[in-house]
């Protein structure tokens, strides 16, 4: 499970698993009020999406997730906004600044090991790069490799598991880097720890100055 699961997991309302409309939830290329919130302004995709950092009770940076989920929890009691965004979603009775900052209200312990084993860690661990060649492309544009193939008895660990366009996966192959003189790992793979999870917080939220005093800069 990963850590915004695991961390600041909340029931959605009985509506969405019905399939209407949450009276927050955006809506794409549509101008027209919310079912079941009359009157509000539809919000654009990007803002809805926009990353927020997510901060436990004692203002310890643990988390981001996207500007929908941040306000749901908002909504719902579960955290409180520190910082907004500065963009606003209207309604007939209500306005709603939209956050970048939240802070959950009860205190959550963290493990040490918080993100689970996934094809999206490992992309989000190695920042989206060929760690072969270093290239930076979509997540869709790379692939994982074994770094000690699985048909020499490598295992599906994070230390031998790396992001690898196609180029390089098929220069690999099955071989050994001891067997090739072409290609080698530029970084050592390693678990997902705290310290990677807040550098990619600082990376994400480098363009927001209102992160700053949070991540410690």
């Amino acid at each position: 499970m990963s850590l915004g699961k695991a961390m600041i997991h909340a029931r959605k309302p009985k509506a969405a698993a019905q399939g209407r409309a949450l009276p927050y939830e955006h809506r794409h290329e549509s101008s027209e009020p919310h079912e079941g919130w009359p009157g509000q302004r539809v919000s654009s995709a990007y803002t809805m999406q926009k990353p927020v950092l997510v901060l436990n009770a004692s203002y310890e940076p643990i988390n981001i997730c996207g500007a929908r989920r941040a306000l749901i929890l908002v909504l719902k009691g579960v955290a409180k906004t520190e910082e907004e965004q500065g963009a606003i979603l209207h309604a007939a009775l209500l306005r709603i600044p939209m956050p970048s900052v939240i802070r959950l209200l009860e205190y959550r312990r963290i493990p040490h090991q918080t993100r689970a084993l996934s094809r999206k860690n490992i992309l989000l661990r190695d920042r989206n790069s060929c760690q072969y060649c270093g290239a930076v492309l979509p997540a869709g544009e790379l692939t994982l490799d074994h770094v000690m193939p699985r048909s020499r008895g490598g295992l599906s660990t994070w230390e031998n598991l790396v992001a690898c366009c196609h180029s390089c996966n098929r220069r690999k192959g099955n071989h050994l880097l001891s067997e090739l003189s072409d290609i080698k790992l530029l970084r050592e793979p390693r678990p997902f720890s705290l310290h990677t999870s807040r550098h990619i917080m600082r990376m994400i939220g480098h363009s927001d100055h209102k992160w700053r005093k949070y991540l410690y800069y």
